[in-house]
């Protein structure tokens, strides 16, 4: 028996092989009798598609890129496991490049990655990122981009991520109503968009409840959990007034825990706390930490959608294609009132 390939279906079904593979692929080129016929003889002798050959001929690698800032951050990783559920049903592996949260080493990865070695990039900003140039230099060589969570607003592609100036403002609001009037902002960059939407989400809330913008209150952390711990003890140290915290990453909210600590500040006693979170244990914690929870692995489903439909069907991606989806604050005993 010869082998169930696409020459084999065309000469039994009197069509040529470039029509068999278009109605295996429901091309609009083909009418619906003939994807009908082609597709029953396929589903009868078994026909497998050879996957590495439809890659060559289609020039792709069947492989996508994916560059985050870190792995121990419980958001990226529930990311990862959106992203590889809808690379896997699409038949593409998935490559992930880790930056450390490091400018350079960031710059080195898109480098590396312009020489064409994957079909499209799925990329979270690192933190420490000075300017986007290297980004745009990639951009130019591999259209195929989307931003998720940490996004670069100088380029034309889309984004997915959540709803951060009003998640902003609702953790802050709810230090607010908890009692907190002096609550101090952490936060580790303020060059990228999710530090300043989250910023002017908690000045807003500031603002509305008649309380000024103290700048002394804002603290940029850095990659290091040690060196965090160390600027948020000294922080407090210096303005014992400080009755809230709002950390808008996970890793500052736990390093917070670690300052209070170090000064026997009683949470929530003496100060609250609510941070930016995917921890599956927040609510063990001593006592069970507040957070603003983003749907971590719809957006990395959402931003691995928006790429393999643009990488399949060789369209650009556009702006417009975007999408903002909601995180969701859960109370616990972090901020819960005397």
């Amino acid at each position: 028996m010869p082998p169930v390939n696409l020459k084999r279906l065309a000469q039994e079904l009197n069509l040529s092989i470039a029509t068999v593979s278009r109605a295996l692929q429901d091309s609009h080129e083909v009418s619906a009798q003939t994807k009908e016929r082609v597709k029953a003889l396929a589903d009868e002798l078994g026909y497998q598609p050879n996957a590495y050959a439809s890659s060559l001929r289609r020039n792709i690698s069947k492989t996508i890129g994916v560059v985050i800032p870190e792995v121990n951050n419980h958001f990226f990783s529930l990311a990862i496991n959106g992203i590889e559920e809808v690379a896997r049903q699409n038949g593409y592996h998935v490559l992930i490049y880790l930056t450390h949260d490091d400018y350079e080493r960031e710059v080195d990865i898109t480098q590396y990655l312009t020489g064409g070695r994957v079909d499209g990039l799925l990329m979270s900003v690192a933190s420490g990122s000075q300017d986007f140039g290297h980004l745009q230099k990639l951009y130019a060589s591999k259209p195929a981009i989307v931003f998720f969570d940490r996004v670069c607003d100088a380029l034309s592609t889309a984004n997915v991520t959540t709803n951060d100036y009003e998640s902003g403002y609702l953790a802050t609001k709810h230090l607010l109503d908890a009692g907190c009037r002096h609550i101090a902002h952490l936060l580790l960059s303020g060059n990228l968009s999710i530090g300043r939407m989250r910023m002017q989400g908690y000045q807003a809330a500031l603002q509305e409840n008649g309380l000024p913008f103290d700048e002394t209150l804002v603290l940029t952390g850095y990659g290091d959990d040690e060196q965090n711990t160390e600027l948020i003890t000294n922080l407090l140290r210096s303005r014992p007034e400080i009755d809230g915290i709002f950390a808008s990453v996970e890793r500052l909210a736990i390093s917070s825990y670690q300052a209070c600590h170090n000064l026997g500040r009683a949470i929530p006693e003496t100060i609250k706390i609510i941070g930016f979170s995917n921890l599956g244990v927040a609510s063990l914690l001593a006592p069970a930490l507040t957070t603003i929870t983003q749907p971590a692995y719809e957006i990395g489903k959402e931003a691995a959608r928006i790429l393999l439909r643009a990488i399949e069907k060789k369209k650009p991606i556009l702006p417009s294609q975007s999408l903002t989806l909601k995180s969701e604050l859960f109370a616990r005993k972090s901020t819960a009132r005397e």
